[in-house]
């Protein structure tokens, strides 16, 4: 479980309760979150990243990530919608204490109360970062118009404002990829109502078709050469999106223990003259298994968040630390709750069960990037080096 508790949490145990009581019907009726969001962003919980001189509690990434699991032990779908709007401002923050404040908008805005989402995964785009599929046409004085097809767009029904990224192909010094932020009041996109998964349904990341969405040159934070960057908005996303996507998941792990634990204590065997699973050794077997896989995961992501505080400097490691973090996080919460699911019994089975519905929610972890062939491979490189080099 998460090492911070409501007494010392944005979100008291109270609150973290009620959203946990909304969880079943926002999945059940495929609904938005929005009475959570309200509380959330009530809570001050949107501006966490914010720095104390743009009015924020100035929380790090480390304080950020324990939160992340804190909110993903209750509502998952919400943990995960919120987590976009958390990415930007992470980048934002990331930047701002490296000198850099060419996000520092995003800090301000997000004090304000407005509601970053990410637009940036692209159905058949496996370069996600280095490409795109959408067209990035520039305008006179600076800014861009973007036309193309985003997938998997998180909080769809509030965001505010959209990252979102495109490829320039006509400019002079061509081609360039474009990161901006467009505002939901200027219009230029459609919004479709295609979200009807088999879990995370609260997030409503429904596709976002970009028909002309425009940002003005203020709000075009870069362009840069297709294929890998060491730019730092790109460390930015990279690692503000691995670790704060690997919390969530071990959220959903922490509750899935905790659910299973519970269950073996409840349930008894008739052929064990009553007494209750957890003393049964294959029992046993089960929840310790689970709660070693659980156990390594948080000090992972811990560490990689407090380097990323720290500005500690691992160089081309960075990459294959943080891809390996987010498999490692999302294959253990897996495993986590494929192991809670088989001491509980049937009634896991049966929707409306919250240790169902974890298990629906944490497929989802398999599509996120990076996936498991891109981070094999991305560490293959760092540790082999590159084929045939």
């Amino acid at each position: 479980m998460s090492d911070i508790t409501g007494t010392d949490s944005l979100l008291s145990d109270d609150l973290l309760e009620q959203i946990r009581s909304r969880a079943d019907r926002y999945d059940a009726e495929n609904a938005f979150f929005t009475d959570d969001l309200d509380d959330l962003r009530a809570a001050g919980y949107l501006a966490m990243f914010v720095p104390a001189e743009f009015g924020g509690p100035g929380f790090g990434m480390s304080r950020v990530a324990r939160e992340q699991q804190r909110l993903a032990s209750a509502a998952p779908a919400t943990a995960l919608a919120v987590n976009m709007h958390l990415v930007w401002s992470g980048v934002a923050r990331i930047l701002h204490d490296r000198g850099d404040d060419s996000l520092d908008f995003v800090l301000r805005e997000a004090a304000a109360g407005e509601i970053f989402g990410f637009g940036i995964s692209e159905g058949g785009n496996d370069l996600v970062l280095f490409g795109s599929r959408t067209d990035a046409r520039p305008e006179p004085g600076g800014g861009y118009r973007f036309y193309g097809t985003k997938i998997f767009t998180s909080l769809s029904p509030a965001w505010s404002r959209l990252g979102t990224m495109g490829l320039d192909t006509t400019s002079t010094d061509a081609p360039k990829l474009v990161y901006a932020f467009v505002d939901r009041a200027g219009g230029g996109f459609e919004v479709k109502d295609d979200w009807n998964t088999i879990g995370m349904r609260a997030s409503q990341s429904n596709t976002t078709v970009l028909d002309g969405a425009f940002a003005p040159a203020d709000r075009v934070v870069r362009r840069l050469e297709p294929g890998p960057n060491a730019d730092p908005l790109v460390f930015g996303i990279f690692a503000a999106f691995e670790i704060l996507l690997a919390s969530v998941y071990t959220g959903i792990a922490s509750r899935a223990l905790e659910l299973a634990v519970a269950a073996v204590k409840r349930r008894t065997s008739m052929k064990n003259d009553g007494r209750p699973y957890s003393d049964d050794p294959d029992i046993r077997w089960r929840v310790a298994d689970a709660a070693i896989a659980y156990d390594g995961i948080v000090p992972q992501i811990a560490s990689l968040a407090r380097d990323v505080d720290e500005q500690v400097d691992h160089g081309g490691l960075w990459f294959p630390k943080l891809s390996g973090l987010k498999v490692r996080a999302t294959e253990s919460a897996r495993h986590v709750v494929d192991q809670a699911i088989r001491v509980s019994g049937g009634s896991s089975y049966f929707n409306g069960n919250e240790l169902g519905r974890l298990y629906r929610d944490v497929l989802a972890g398999i599509f996120h990037p990076s996936d498991a062939e891109s981070a094999h491979s991305t560490v293959a490189n760092a540790w082999l080096g590159p084929i045939g080099g």
